[in-house]
């Protein structure tokens, strides 16, 4: 009988479970015989299928506990596997170490190792001992190259159950800083007003809790106004540093922005935009102009989606942000409301229109897999529930940032560096005993100190020669400025009342293309009535914001809500400088709708265009 169950992979069928079964067998065969040989035989029959199917049933418990594995190991990006790394011989250290300063270069600076893995994604696991080898070599190699590694989660294999306690491991490797080349990103803080935005931040970056009634969102306030009302109505930046050990780095202990700035290898920068819907025009030039890497919507626990919370989601999604979800104000609910609150948001992220897979954070590790699932998926939506006067869940949401990947990697990167310098003007300011200054995003190229470059369009569709005098980003002194990155630049005494948020610094060698008039593939979100010619709207293309008229629908007389069309734009005031491609959105009143630009039209001002830019050539050349 055993030889028939035990099947193809071992004995199933132990010697207890059969010891266990042998008094009721022998109970059967000493019952009463008269007249129930049929019975006795049927309840034989009915116990040995029984056994059989406890068998099979153990049998699959076993044979379906097969052994878990990761996605294969990718050539490109900053994840590394490696199974283990015990004594390696002088060639293979060398080895090992250049093979990190890659997938280091990959991850701008980050790279993740998991140990006990193999290259297929097969979970081995290692020994206490070889863990601990192959971590010791890890440091060795990190140290070789610049950078230290942080143990973020240990994990035990236990599929196979007759091997010993095995683990895997999952290590950050993050480069020193040095000359100011850390990671940066840019994080835009969404949410209805008085959903705690700024206070959050506050507490995130002066490492102080609040005390209830805003005390840590002061500090963040640019306005008076604001101070009084404790209402965001212009944009502000702050900043949080991480160092190579993945420590915070923040304002306590009497920072400067500087010291910051210095001591981090990774800095996450905060772009805090306005929650009232009467500063919906500030909150979308955030978004468009800045170019945040991600977007953290912040949702009151007490109120739930309410107010803006809808139409900011909306908006992230429409300029394709990715986007995690902060449930603040816990202390002030009962564990039934920040239930309700999340399953409302898990609702709202699963419609249609979002198609987005929630993820609830509720420990350490957790944050760690939403970290690396959220930059690999566009649909994975982190959601956050904490306090920001207890504390309560705040550390789960720095172990997130610090372990949140760059979106873009290096070859990205170095493609738009080699490219000719185009900054985009977001912000003009005077400074006592400095000049003109102009704060903004480097979007190709890289720009130095001394360079030369022409800024416009002015209203007549021309460039203006200038010089940079110095750089600045985060608040300390830069020499070079490299793509992607957001900083303000020195212009000396050149006339402020020439520049405009909207305009762009490129290379004279460049030939910018102007235009009043452009097309653009669009959806209609939402129209009371029907959308047709003559209709005005405010466009919003990266940094450009003005108001333009619907000079033709091309195919249709008119639009409604959800239809799409090629519309033919017009600005009233000044041509704009745009590029191809470029993701549009515009609104009036309840008026919204998305799109990108496809084509730009030619003008009257080309040529004069044309002369200033040879113009400017010639002088460069000189």
């Amino acid at each position: 009988m055993d030889s028939r169950i035990s099947g193809g992979t071992g004995v199933v069928g132990t010697t207890a479970n059969v010891r266990s079964n042998l008094p009721n067998v022998r109970s059967n065969l000493q019952g009463p015989s008269s007249g129930n040989g049929r019975r006795m035989t049927s309840k034989k029959t009915r116990s040995k299928k029984g056994k059989r199917r406890k068998r099979r049933r153990s049998k699959k418990t076993k044979t379906n506990r097969t052994p878990p594995y990761l996605p294969p190991e990718a050539e490109e990006g900053n994840i590394e596997y490696k199974l283990k790394l015990v004594n390696p011989t002088q060639y293979r250290f060398e080895h090992l170490a250049t093979q990190l300063k890659w997938r280091l270069q990959e991850g701008r600076g980050e790279a993740v190792y998991q140990i006990g893995v193999e290259d297929n994604g097969l979970l081995v696991g290692l020994s206490e001992g070889d863990m601990k080898a192959s971590l010791k070599t890890l440091r060795r190699m990190a140290e070789k190259v610049g950078a230290d590694i942080t143990l973020l989660r240990e994990r035990e294999v236990d599929y196979d159950s007759d091997r010993s306690c095995r683990k895997i491991a999952e290590v950050l490797v993050r480069k020193v800083p040095d000359d100011q080349q850390f990671l940066d990103l840019r994080v835009a803080v969404l949410g209805n007003v008085d959903s705690g935005k700024s206070t959050l931040l506050g507490v995130l970056t002066q490492g102080e809790l609040d005390n209830g009634r805003g005390r840590a969102r002061l500090n963040l306030f640019r306005h008076l106004h604001e101070i009084q009302t404790g209402r965001t109505s212009s944009i502000s930046f702050e900043i949080l540093g991480f160092n190579s050990k993945g420590e915070v780095v923040n304002y306590s202990d009497s920072r400067t922005a500087e010291e910051i700035c210095e001591s981090s290898s990774k800095m996450i920068t905060f772009i805090d935009l306005a929650g009232h819907h009467k500063y919906l025009k500030t909150t979308i030039f955030g978004l468009t102009s800045y170019c945040p890497d991600f977007a953290m919507l912040v949702v009151s626990a007490n109120t739930g989606i309410a107010g803006t919370t809808r139409e900011h989601l909306g908006l992230a999604m429409a300029l394709k942000v990715p986007i995690f979800i902060v449930v603040s104000k816990v202390d002030l609910c009962a564990k039934g409301t920040v239930e309700r609150t999340v399953r409302q948001l898990e609702h709202v992220l699963k419609l249609p229109g979002c198609n987005k897979v929630p993820m609830v954070v509720a420990s350490p590790d957790d944050a760690v897999t939403a970290a690396q699932q959220f930059a690999q998926s566009s649909s994975i939506t982190p959601i956050f529930t904490l306090s920001s006067v207890s504390g309560e869940s705040l550390d789960l949401l720095k172990v997130f940032f610090n372990i949140l990947p760059p979106l873009s990697n290096s070859k990205e990167q170095e493609e738009l560096m080699q490219q000719l310098t185009e900054f985009q003007v977001d912000e003009i300011y005077t400074v006592p005993d400095v000049g003109t200054v102009v704060g903004g995003t480097l979007y190709s190229g890289v720009c130095r100190e001394g360079e030369r470059l022409v800024v416009g369009p002015t209203d007549e569709g021309r460039f203006l020669r200038l010089k940079v005098g110095s750089i600045h980003r985060n608040r300390s002194a830069c020499r070079v400025l490299r793509a992607g990155q957001a900083a303000t630049l020195a212009l000396g005494n050149f006339d402020r009342s020439l520049l405009r948020k909207g305009m762009v610094m490129v290379s004279p060698k460049m030939n910018p293309t102007i235009c009043w008039q452009f097309e653009a593939a669009i959806v209609l979100l939402f129209h009371a009535k029907t959308f047709r010619r003559g209709f005005q709207v405010t466009v919003h293309v990266g940094n450009v914001r003005q108001t333009a008229t619907v000079e033709c629908l091309h195919g249709k007389e008119e639009l409604r809500t959800g239809e799409r069309a090629v519309v033919c734009f017009r600005f009233i005031k000044h041509p704009e400088y745009l590029r191809m491609g470029a993701k549009l959105l515009f609104r009036e009143g309840v008026t919204k709708g998305i799109g990108h630009v496809t084509s730009l039209l030619p003008n009257s001002h080309n040529h004069d265009q044309n002369q200033i830019h040879d113009q400017n050539q010639r002088e460069v050349e000189k």
